[in-house]
C-alpha cells in the first residue's frame, strides 16, 4: 500500500509539472495568432503604400502647378519690361516720321524742279517699248518727236528727237537728239547728240554739235566737242574738229583730229607721276 501511495504522489506531481507546459502552449498559440495578425497587417501596408503613391502624385502636380505659375509670372514681367521701352521709343519714332516726311517733301520739290528744267531725262527714265517708229523717206516733220520705243529717221525732222530705245538716223535732223543708243549712217545732223549708251557715227555722216555718251565709235565727220566717259575709237575715215575727253582713245591711221585729246576719266593719276619725278630731281 505504501508503494501505491508513493506512485500516486509521483503521478500527481508529474501532472502538476505538465500543467505549466500547457500554459506555455496556449501562450505560444496566442503568439502565433499575433504573428498571423502581423501578416494580415502587411496587406494593409501595401494599401498604405498605394495611398502614399497617390499623395506623391498630388504633391508633384502641385509642384508642377507652382512652377507653371512662376513661369507665367516671369513671362508677364518680361512682357511688361518689353512694353515699357516701346512706350519710351514711341516719341523717337514720331520724330523719325516727321524727319522722313520733311525729307520726302524736299525730294518731291527737287523732282518737280528737275521736271521743269530737264524734261528729256524723264523720257529716258520711262520703260522702253519694243515698238519701232519709222519716219519714211520724203516725210518732213516740223516739231519735236518723243517715243517710248525706238526710232528710225529716214526722212527729215525739224525739231528735237528723243526716244528711250535706239535712234537710227539715215536722213536729216535739225535739232538735238537723245536716246539710249545712237547710230548715224550717211546722216546730216545739226544739234547735240546725247546717249546713255553707245554712239556710232558711220561713214558719210556729218554732225555739227557736241556728242556725249558712255562709248563712241567715229567713222564720219564731227564738228564739236566729244565727251565720253568710256572708250573712244576714231577710225581712218574720221574727221574731228573739236576736243575729245574720254577714258581711253584709239586713233587709227588716217584719222584727222583738230583739237585736244584728254583722258580725264582714266584711273591713272598723271600729275602724281610727274610730281614724284620732280621731287627726286630736287633731292
Amino acid at each position: 500500500m505504501g508503494f501505491f501511495k508513493d506512485f500516486k504522489d509521483d503521478f500527481s506531481q508529474a501532472v502538476n509539472e505538465l500543467m505549466p507546459a500547457d500554459d506555455n502552449l496556449e501562450t505560444s498559440t496566442n503568439e502565433d495568432d499575433v504573428e498571423v495578425n502581423t501578416l494580415e497587417g502587411e496587406v494593409d501596408v501595401e494599401t498604405e503604400l498605394s495611398k502614399l503613391d497617390g499623395l506623391l502624385e498630388q504633391v508633384t502636380k502641385q509642384e508642377a502647378e507652382k512652377a507653371a505659375a512662376a513661369r507665367s509670372a516671369a513671362e508677364m514681367a518680361a512682357q511688361h519690361a518689353s512694353v515699357q521701352p516701346e512706350k519710351t521709343a514711341a516719341p523717337v519714332t514720331e520724330k523719325n516720321e516727321t524727319v522722313s516726311n520733311i525729307t520726302k517733301a524736299t525730294q518731291e520739290e527737287r523732282k518737280m524742279a528737275d521736271n521743269t528744267t530737264a524734261p528729256a531725262t524723264n523720257n529716258q527714265s520711262a520703260p522702253v517699248s519694243d515698238e519701232v517708229s519709222v519716219i519714211t523717206e520724203g516725210t518732213i516733220i516740223k516739231g519735236d518727236i518723243v517715243s517710248n520705243g525706238s526710232l528710225d529717221v529716214r526722212g527729215q525732222v525739224e525739231g528735237n528727237v528723243g526716244c528711250n530705245g535706239k535712234l537710227v538716223v539715215t536722213g536729216v535732223v535739225n535739232g538735238n537728239s537723245s536716246a539710249s543708243e545712237f547710230f548715224a549712217d550717211a546722216a546730216k545732223i545739226e544739234g547735240e547728240v546725247v546717249s546713255t549708251g553707245t554712239v556710232k557715227i558711220g561713214l558719210g555722216s556729218v554732225i555739227i554739235g557736241n556728242v556725249t555718251s558712255t562709248s563712241a565709235v567715229i567713222a564720219g565727220a564731227i564738228k564739236g566737242d566729244i565727251d565720253v566717259q568710256g572708250p573712244v575709237v576714231v577710225d581712218t575715215s574720221a574727221v574731228v574738229m573739236g576736243n575729245i575727253k574720254s577714258r581711253s582713245v584709239q586713233i587709227n591711221n588716217g584719222a584727222v583730229i583738230e583739237g585736244f585729246c584728254s583722258q580725264c576719266y582714266s584711273d591713272v593719276d598723271v600729275q602724281s607721276l610727274f610730281n614724284g619725278n620732280a621731287q627726286k630731281g630736287n633731292e
